[in-house]
């Protein structure tokens, strides 16, 4: 099951990609629903709010008539950021797997930080290495051609 979402996720990071932004994609499944997908679109509305987590966020929002995912889970093919780490874990969605992680040591500490909550707020499970190796690819390849 996990694969089936992160292959959406994957082709939501396509269509970054062939738009011109880092190409990352997220899937937010309810039971065995997709309720809402979304890629980066940073460049196309000049802002750095556009990450394809608070996308997709807005867009289960929206679709749902409420800000609290409960019993959400999300799949996104680079581990987010603290930003979207923190909307996450406002929006109460339950768990999020994600493919590839950031090379950031200090960046990945303080999302799991993020994600554990304290005792005023829900927790988020995190679990990572899902199609790894392709979500990884696909941004490596990204900003390899970038470079030329």
């Amino acid at each position: 099951m996990k694969e089936k979402y992160m292959k959406l996720a994957l082709k939501e990071a396509k269509k970054a990609y062939r738009e011109g932004e880092i190409p990352i994609g997220a899937v937010l499944v309810k039971g065995d629903k997709v309720i809402a997908v979304g890629h980066n679109q940073k460049e196309k509305y000049h802002s750095s709010l556009y990450h394809a987590e608070l996308v997709t966020i807005l867009e289960a929002n929206n679709k749902l008539s409420n800000w609290r995912l409960n019993g959400c889970e999300l799949y996104v093919t680079l581990q987010p950021c603290s930003m979207c780490a923190s909307a996450i874990q406002q929006s109460r969605i339950e768990k999020v797997y994600y493919g590839t992680s950031t090379t950031d040591p200090e960046e990945q500490e303080i999302v799991k930080k993020i994600f554990e909550g304290n005792q005023s707020e829900t927790s988020v499970e995190l679990e990572g290495k899902i199609l790894e190796e392709e979500c990884q690819k696909m941004l490596q390849n990204f900003f390899k051609n970038r470079r030329k």
